[in-house]
């Protein structure tokens, strides 16, 4: 298929029904697959694609939002940072509306503070160079699929001499939640719709130590309607073959190695750390640090701030619905004290939240 209008042929996608229901039949236990990408969690709300599904196959959203898995205690060292008359933040939008334990950056920006919606790394940078007088500082949220990019702007800024340019980092990666999902009991996951996005980075081979370990299957999948359904097709017959290995369904995009040119540029100004992910907790190695040969870019190393303490937000069940133990339904401040235009929890406030997506599209979980 060349073309996107035939990623989403009705025809098509009653033939994947059809494979998926043949597949399932007579297969007595309820399978469940997580997807762990915002991307993922939005298509399969627009499309419906639950509700197309057997009863039998189990859809549920992970932590695949990056705005929704940062800690709030990284929201309020921004804040505080924000605060410094000779700050900058510059931030990608979603951030912005992210409740801290007192504050955000939007209420910030109205009292005063300097906040600036960028759209690149590179904007940062070049805002940084405007701006001599300033502290400009870019607060580096996301996943494998961003980091190389913030890592190029500390390249440039690097080459720049420039001694105003910052990055809070807040990167994170994903093989590591998915491993602490796929041990839970609770959860019992029996399959992995693995991140597109993220995995043209890091490459499909990134999810083996996954599937050696926990033997839970994992396949690289799409955002169309038709690859979200042929992932879960993929998927439910590795679990009716009780076999657990690596599928790629995004052939057109993600190779077995990933984007080796990315990643060298990732690695040349990171190194993996400990991260807190907001609702799972401390996940060793799942986090990315700027390197010591860069540590002048660290705005917490550089820009030391008083912080307050972290407070989560009272009532908001965001960090169970990452961890997909509950659905935004259950959460007693959904579409009530929480909504698009008020949100209480992260989960609401990014484009690729799991309450956003249910908010929108009102599709029962």
């Amino acid at each position: 298929m060349k073309h996107q209008s035939e990623y989403r042929d009705p025809g098509l996608a009653r033939l994947q029904l059809q494979a998926i229901r043949q597949t399932v039949a007579g297969f007595d236990q309820t399978m469940t697959f997580m997807e762990v990408c915002g991307t993922h969690t939005m298509a399969i709300y627009q499309h419906g694609i639950r509700a197309l599904l057997p009863e039998s196959i189990r859809l549920i959203s992970g932590p695949g939002c990056p705005v929704c898995v940062t800690p709030v205690a990284y929201v309020d060292q921004a804040v505080a940072l924000a605060r410094r008359p000779e700050t900058i933040i510059a931030t990608f939008g979603d951030m912005v509306r992210v409740p801290g334990s007192s504050s955000n950056l939007l209420q910030e920006q109205a009292r005063g503070a300097k906040i600036k919606i960028v759209y690149s790394p590179l904007d940062a940078v070049a805002l940084a160079e405007k701006n001599p007088d300033n502290d400009v500082v870019f607060l580096g949220v996301g996943f494998e699929t961003t980091t190389p990019t913030v890592a190029g702007a500390v390249l440039t800024a690097k080459r720049k001499n420039l001694n105003n340019f910052y990055v809070l980092c807040s990167h994170k990666t994903m093989p590591g939640p998915m491993a602490a999902l796929a041990g839970d009991p609770e959860l019992q996951v029996d399959g992995y719709l693995c991140p597109a996005h993220v995995s043209a980075i890091i490459g499909a081979n990134a999810y083996q130590p996954l599937v050696d370990a926990y033997r839970v299957p994992c396949v690289v999948t799409g955002f169309e309607p038709l690859d979200v359904l042929q992932g879960v097709l993929m998927l439910a017959r590795q679990v009716v073959a009780a076999e657990a290995r690596v599928e790629t369904q995004y052939r057109r995009v993600v190779k077995p190695e990933g984007n080796l040119k990315a990643q060298g540029i990732l690695c040349q100004v990171f190194e993996p750390c400990d991260a807190r992910w907001r609702g799972i907790g401390d996940i060793p190695d799942s986090g990315l640090k700027l390197r010591s040969d860069y540590a002048r870019f660290d705005a917490a190393q550089q820009l030391p701030v008083e912080v307050e303490t972290a407070v989560e937000p009272q009532g908001c069940l965001c960090g169970e619905i990452l961890k997909g133990k509950v659905c935004p339904n259950d959460c007693p401040l959904f579409a009530t004290t929480c909504t698009p235009e008020d949100p209480v929890g992260a989960c609401m406030v990014s484009s690729e939240g799991t309450c956003a997506a249910e908010y929108k599209y009102g599709v029962e979980s």
